[in-house]
């Protein structure tokens, strides 16, 4: 997919990867770019988060990003974050015209494993050589336990486009998830309208994503734009959003061992944030997972998840309705279990709460829980 404009990507396989598939990528902007960042708010952070946030800080345009796959380049020792600087330097040195400082780092992979510089400096080496306005190579080289690129697009009215591309799989859970999210697009909005709608847009979309109940220390999300096309600030807005919620939608599908994506509506809230809480508490539930994979439809387990969130309800007023047919309305209704059970062997299983409290709602994203999901842990170093 092409990227948009003043944008080019491109990957290599550097050894990385012990699969020997692309794991070396590199974005690049042919002019400072104005952007805006959140990461991880796990208390362990690997040196790219720490580094990216003081560069984020500093309020200054980026030129690049650079990011290896398969090894996460943290708690690995002193030299983590030197190896981090250093992956920035050489980029800069690459490019040419480009500042240590206008490049950022991102690293996904196994934690506690040196990062091989040697096979990082040699494929940095033949990165540019291959850089073009496709984005593709770059979504398969970020990707590790996943099985499948996730990249997304929007045309905004007036030409300008976005373009997001994102991975993730397994130890994924609001507050963000073992991810890598990147944001591409040529409206012209100013670093200050993208760094007050970022946060909002990822606590309503990728913060709302869970397979696991874990957390890493290498997460980040990074919007970024080249600013040459004008664009209604409430249509990119929108855009941006509309993006990233169809990324988090598929990093949900695509959970490690999953065989079928969990959409959870909440309706009805107190507010938006208890409507998160609800939404994400169902979604993130082992218990509910297990009965989705298992076409069970116990719409207990929804019920007590939603009781653990601490928001305000009326067990006598709040209803639930699973894959559109309504089994709890402040007391249990009457259903064909055997043909509700059949409704739930499906790509996509749809879980509707109103909490009948107020007007806000919200949505989150998850998976069933699968034996796949034990075996690929169980083995993921080994």
């Amino acid at each position: 997919m092409r990227l948009p404009q003043g944008f080019t990507a491109t990957a290599v396989a550097a050894g990385i990867k012990p699969s020997g598939k692309l794991d070396l990528a590199m974005l690049v902007t042919d002019a400072p770019a104005a952007w805006a960042y959140v990461a991880t708010r796990n208390r362990l952070t690997a040196p790219c988060v720490a580094r990216n946030r003081v560069r984020y800080g500093t309020g200054e345009h980026i030129r690049a990003i650079v990011i290896n796959a398969g090894n996460a380049n943290c708690a690995s020792g002193e030299s983590a974050g030197f190896d981090n600087e250093e992956m920035a330097t050489r980029t800069s040195n690459i490019l040419g015209g480009t500042r240590p400082q206008e490049v950022l780092t991102a690293s996904t992979g196994v934690i506690g494993v040196p990062l091989p510089m040697s096979k990082v400096h040699e494929g940095l080496g033949r990165l540019t050589g291959s850089l073009d306005e496709e984005v593709d190579r770059l979504a398969e080289a970020i990707l590790t336990t996943d099985t499948n690129i996730k990249v997304v697009a929007a045309n905004l009215r007036g030409g300008a486009r976005i373009v997001g591309v994102a991975k993730g799989s397994g130890m994924i859970h609001p507050n963000m998830a073992t991810m890598l999210a990147f944001i591409t697009t040529d409206a012209d909005v100013s670093q200050a309208t993208l760094r007050e709608i970022w946060p909002d847009i990822v606590d309503r979309t990728l913060n709302q994503v869970t397979v696991d109940g874990d957390t890493s220390p290498n997460d980040m999300a990074v919007l970024l734009s080249t600013q040459r096309i004008e664009t209604p600030a409430t249509e990119f807005i929108d855009g941006v959003e509309a993006v990233v919620t169809k990324l988090a939608e598929k990093i949900a599908a695509d959970g490690e061992g999953a065989s079928t994506l969990l959409r959870v509506a909440v309706s009805g809230a107190r507010s938006e944030a208890d409507a998160r809480a609800a939404a994400r508490a169902v979604a993130g539930s082992s218990l509910v997972k297990t009965a989705v994979h298992g076409r069970d439809p116990n719409w207990g387990r929804i019920l007590s998840s939603i009781g653990q969130a601490n928001v305000l309800w009326d067990p006598s007023k709040l209803e639930i309705v699973l894959q559109e047919v309504a089994v709890y309305r402040g007391t249990p209704l009457e259903f064909d279990r055997e043909a509700l059970s059949a409704a739930m062997e499906a790509d996509a299983v749809k879980i509707a709460v109103d909490l009948a409290a107020g007007e806000a709602q919200a949505r989150a994203w998850g998976c069933d829980l699968t034996e796949g999901y034990v075996r690929i842990n169980a083995e993921y170093t080994t």
